[in-house]
């Protein structure tokens, strides 16, 4: 994982974004942020669990479902998936190391 602090690439509301092997951070100071850190490692993990490009396919059209089921861009972002699963999980700090291969697919409304 590398981090860069550039926060033209990060969506405006975001801290983060992350694209493997890079975290773009919108301030220097999350780099030091441990659950911060934590969220974007477990999004690492996802995206190589998915190979990488599937894992963006998958989350945009994940992404695309929630805002028509929900019309509200927050409300969609925050039942992606992969998302559930890194906010419900970033303070476990040992988390990665005890989670199971596609544990994202626990967090979806189709399980």
């Amino acid at each position: 994982m590398i981090l860069i602090v550039f926060k033209y690439l990060t969506p405006r509301g975001f801290r983060g974004l992350t694209f493997f092997p890079f975290v773009f951070l919108t301030d220097k100071d999350d780099k030091l942020n441990t659950v911060f850190i934590n969220h974007e490692k477990i999004h690492i993990r996802q995206q190589l669990e998915l190979l990488i490009l599937p894992f963006y396919i998958w989350y945009l059209t994940e992404y695309l479902f929630r805002l028509i089921q929900y019309k509200d861009r927050k409300k969609a972002y925050f039942n992606i998936s992969f998302e559930r699963e890194a906010y419900a999980n970033e303070k476990d700090l040992n988390y990665l190391k005890k989670r199971s291969f596609w544990n994202f697919l626990k967090y979806s409304y189709f399980n």
